[in-house]
């Protein structure tokens, strides 16, 4: 069976994270989403509730799980006997980061090689920090984050 990783912080998920779950999730026999907890950032939501939330939006893919992870990649992908990890790009920008970071994880674990998706054009722009800036000053979501989140992301922002 060939599966893939979709590491991310997914703080919170968004339509640009679902689209490349979904077109990740048809591309190999089982995709685990990754969500980092790192613990040098403050997130807006605490792991658990990224993981609930993700397995919210991702319950009728059949083949996506989603499990939490702490520390470097390359060892989650060796613990979860993960070859491949996918990654999202937005636009030029981030390709130069991701590419390093690809490269860093290919020295450190020779058999792990990343593939790079890019995200469909409408949602190019999007990214978890637009969407809690938006949240924040009670803008509408609605277009950016499945319809499962919209309350829990306003509702970090007492609305």
């Amino acid at each position: 069976m060939k599966s893939a990783i979709y590491p991310g912080s997914f703080d919170p998920v968004t339509l640009g994270h679902v689209d490349i779950i979904k077109r990740s999730a048809g591309l190999t026999d089982k995709l685990i989403v990754g969500v980092l907890n790192n613990s040098t950032k403050t997130p807006l939501f605490s792991v658990e509730e990224r993981v609930n939330m993700l397995k919210n939006v991702t319950r009728k893919i059949p083949n996506v799980e989603v499990v939490s992870f702490t520390g470097l990649l390359v060892d989650f992908a060796k613990e979860k006997d993960c070859h491949v990890i996918i990654r999202g790009l937005r636009a030029v920008t981030d390709f130069e980061y991701e590419l390093a970071m690809a490269q860093t994880n290919r020295v450190a674990n020779p058999d792990v090689d990343t593939i790079f998706l890019t995200t469909s054009l409408k949602y190019a722009y999007l990214s978890s920090s637009i969407v809690k800036e938006m949240a924040q000053y009670n803008g509408d979501i609605s277009k950016f984050v499945p319809e499962e989140v919209i309350e829990q992301i306003y509702s970090k922002y007492g609305r």
